[in-house]
């Protein structure tokens, strides 16, 4: 039996892309059996929240993860499903998911803490405030993005950098920045062309290596990506779960792409089954509790080893 409820989680502050801002995260949580699993619906992918609860709602009761990808596709509701009957699937065997996965047992994994898009003044404020953290990530994707990563970089000096356009650039200004993304140690930038109207990242520069985002979804994406992309992007909640996650590191990998694990801005339990998915990737971007006012019970823990993977009590 599958059930489908609505969560909301207070941010701690405003968070603000190129895109929009908010003030909390409405994420969705999916039951099955013993298990339990959690997606964020994007308006960037033509999801609400009312039609990825239709999609999951209407799945027959004898659901298995063999099946699911037959029934729903990459996405956030099959994300939650597959989530969910792996940690069913955990809880009913008495093994972790890792081992089920025949995967090695995770450890924690550095992870990005993402600076919120606002003036220079104030990014530099939160840059000199989390200056502590090893990894800083920025959204970018405006025409005055210049002033905000040099005040970034002011108010941490020694932080790793990457860097966030959200399909926010033109191919003509991803190639003025990027000198300057170089000079002031940016060592990646995310997704700065459009996706769909990328194909000039196979003709121009790329001083600093490029990650594919909303470019890259599964395996299916990825003919697409050649000689545009140095590392892509993997999120459950594109992928539509761990299980084509895990297919889609292992072919990125196989095929010379470096990976990325990110997420939407959800609670510990979406980023619970990602932590195994950033078991020795170039860049973990897991940090969606850490913006968050209030999280689940039994939340992951984050300290200066980075994001550890979850107890069995919240997922797997």
């Amino acid at each position: 039996m599958i059930t489908v409820s609505k969560d909301v989680f207070p941010l701690a502050q405003v968070f603000t892309i190129s895109r929009g801002s908010r003030t909390e995260a409405q994420v969705l949580t999916v039951r099955a059996g013993r298990g339990w699993g959690e997606c964020v619906p994007y308006a960037r992918y033509s999801e609400t929240l009312e039609s990825v609860t239709a999609q999951i709602e209407a799945l027959p009761k004898d659901v298995t993860p063999a099946t699911l990808p037959e029934l729903l596709p990459a996405g956030a509701a099959r994300n939650a499903v597959d989530c969910a009957l792996w940690d069913h699937a955990a809880k009913t065997a008495g093994k972790r998911v890792w081992d089920l996965a025949g995967l090695p047992m995770p450890g924690p994994e550095i992870t990005a803490y993402t600076l919120s898009l606002d003036t220079p003044e104030k990014m530099q404020a939160q840059a000199a405030q989390n200056a502590h953290r090893p990894l800083l990530k920025i959204k970018l994707g405006t025409p005055d993005d210049m002033p905000r990563l040099e005040a970034v970089r002011k108010g941490a000096p020694t932080a790793r950098i990457i860097v966030d356009a959200n399909e926010g650039w033109t191919a003509e200004v991803y190639s003025d920045l990027a000198p300057h993304l170089v000079r002031l140690g940016v060592e990646l930038v995310e997704q700065p062309l459009p996706a769909g109207d990328d194909d000039m990242l196979s003709e121009i520069a790329r001083p600093l290596p490029v990650c594919a985002d909303e470019s890259c979804h599964d395996r299916a994406s990825l003919p697409a990506l050649k000689g545009k992309y140095d590392l892509v992007n993997i999120k459950l909640d594109k992928t539509g779960g761990l299980t084509e996650a895990l297919l889609l590191k292992k072919e990125a990998q196989a095929q010379g792409y470096g990976v990325m694990v990110g997420c939407m801005v959800g609670s510990s339990l979406a980023m619970a089954p990602a932590t195994l998915l950033a078991q020795g990737v170039a860049f973990t971007d897991l940090d969606g509790p850490l913006l968050l006012a209030e999280d689940r019970d039994n939340a992951l823990q984050f300290d200066d080893a980075g994001v550890h993977p979850p107890e069995a009590v919240l997922w797997g």
